[in-house]
């Protein structure tokens, strides 16, 4: 399960909330309110689920703690794009993946802290 979770719904900033391949897939989370709501859970990315993905990758691959920080290598970038210093709650499901909703989501940065301490 792991593997397909990985293939079908991880980008660079977090997981989407469905697949590419689902016709109700929405990938740019952008708009008026409708627009925006009608995407929010029908592939928006979200930040915070790459903390239990990491968690069940590790389960997978217990020993392989720097494989799993590779999971995390934008998001220090990305504390300069929006909210200085911190994580966007959504981005958009495809490429370049902006950054949505909130500048700054506290469930965000606690989870890609806690997976950022989990993979030293």
């Amino acid at each position: 399960m792991i593997d397909i979770v990985e293939k079908k719904l991880l980008t660079p900033l977090g997981l989407r909330t469905l697949s590419p391949d689902d016709p109700e897939y929405k990938p740019i989370y952008a708009g008026d309110l409708r627009s925006r709501d009608g995407a929010y859970h029908q592939g928006t990315v979200w930040a915070w689920l790459i903390g239990p993905f990491i968690d069940a990758w590790l389960k997978v691959h217990p020993h392989d703690r720097a494989a799993a920080r590779k999971f995390l290598e934008v998001f220090p970038v990305h504390l300069s794009d929006n909210g200085i210093g911190t994580i966007s709650e959504v981005f958009d499901a495809r490429e370049p993946h902006m950054a949505g909703g909130c500048i700054a989501q506290a469930w965000s940065v606690a989870e890609v802290l806690r997976a950022w301490a989990k993979t030293a």
